[in-house]
């Protein structure tokens, strides 16, 4: 036991203590402080002696002895860390004057859901109307967070973070209060393609509205003209999204479901071609201005009339038939529109 807790010792030791190497047998120092070798002794001569000899001992061989070094070798040494510096004594709670009470209020997207970073519109209404029957806001924070000092008294305390919204009646008698809000809300990004290419902002836009499209009931869009990349905050549930590339008859319809403390991030897809028109005298000719345009589907259904030498279009996939008009000659041309394939129509006024 003794032998193995020498070993585990030895282990244990810095390595700059086993660095040190000597060239011969190491030396000792005895109790009377002369050396004594370490070293086996020579042989003794076994032969056997003469008249008159006297075994003697050999005479001792002196042993070389690697001088200490006069400096130890460098050690690393961990770095010296700064001092532990005292946190900071946590902020005092504002005095609360008298004839007054605290009102802490804070959101979070749900019961064990994490607390709302920020967004919130905070409202507070006295809980009766003034005399003309109206519910006016008497107090406004835009805080994540805000504590509010009020009169003792009741209030309705609004909550909003977009179109998500809550109230809850609150109390007031001479004690702080504390009031956790829930709003479950979620968002929408929207951006839309025409296979593998975004269609630029300023070209498309979106309406949202509640519930599913198949669904019956009121189809006023709860937010319109949605721009591209626009972060739309919203209760949980269902919503359908109508999109409109350009102002022609490039729409898509989709259902989206919307989750809490989530932004649901949706591509939508078209189907469609950017279309120019142009009215020439001959094949590769200069536009003819002042053309009047209609674009009909091919059951004569008007998608868009417009004015001009070179009016552009969105057109969905599909076959179409234009009708130029000009100096009061009428001049049509059948077309088809390919998905992503942006191109000028040329009508030949002849």
């Amino acid at each position: 036991m003794a032998l193995a807790a020498a070993m585990l010792v030895w282990h244990a030791m810095p390595s700059y203590a086993q660095s040190f190497t000597n060239t011969g047998p190491a030396t000792i120092t005895g109790p009377i402080g002369e050396p004594q070798s370490l070293a086996p002794p020579p042989a003794a001569n076994l032969a056997a002696p003469g008249a008159g000899d006297v075994l003697r001992p050999p005479a001792p061989i002196p042993l070389p002895v690697a001088p200490l070094p006069e400096t130890p070798p460098h050690v690393e040494r961990p770095p010296v860390l700064p001092p532990v510096l005292p946190l900071p004594a946590p902020a005092l709670a504002p005095a609360v004057p008298a004839g007054q009470v605290a009102l802490y209020l804070s959101a979070r997207f749900g019961r064990d859901m994490p607390p709302v970073p920020g967004g919130v519109v905070w409202r507070v209404f006295p809980d009766r109307p003034d005399p003309s029957g109206a519910l006016r806001p008497i107090r406004e924070d835009k805080t994540a967070a805000p504590t509010m000092l009020l009169p003792p008294g009741g209030y309705i305390v609004h909550a909003s973070m977009g179109h998500a919204q809550t109230l809850k009646k609150v109390q007031l008698r001479a004690e702080t209060v504390r009031e956790v809000f829930d709003i479950p809300a979620g968002g929408i990004r929207i951006e839309g393609k025409v296979g593998d290419a975004r269609i630029p902002t300023g070209q498309i836009h979106f309406d949202v509205f509640k519930g599913s499209q198949f669904e019956p009931g009121d189809k006023r869009p709860l937010i319109q003209n949605a721009a591209t990349g626009e972060v739309m905050l919203v209760p949980e549930g269902t919503y359908h999204i109508i999109s409109h590339y350009g102002d022609g008859n490039a729409v898509v319809r989709s259902d989206i479901r919307v989750q809490t403390a989530r932004v649901t991030d949706v591509t939508v897809n078209h189907r469609a071609a950017v279309i120019t028109l142009k009215l020439v005298a001959s094949d590769g000719g200069e536009a003819l201005a002042n053309t009047q345009w209609s674009v009909l589907t091919p059951g004569g259904d008007v998608i868009k009339e417009s004015i001009g030498a070179f009016p552009r279009v969105v057109l969905a996939e599909g076959e179409y038939r234009v009708i130029a008009r000009n100096d009061g000659r009428s001049f049509q041309h059948e077309f088809a529109v390919v998905p992503g394939v942006d191109r000028e129509i040329e009508v030949v006024a002849r």
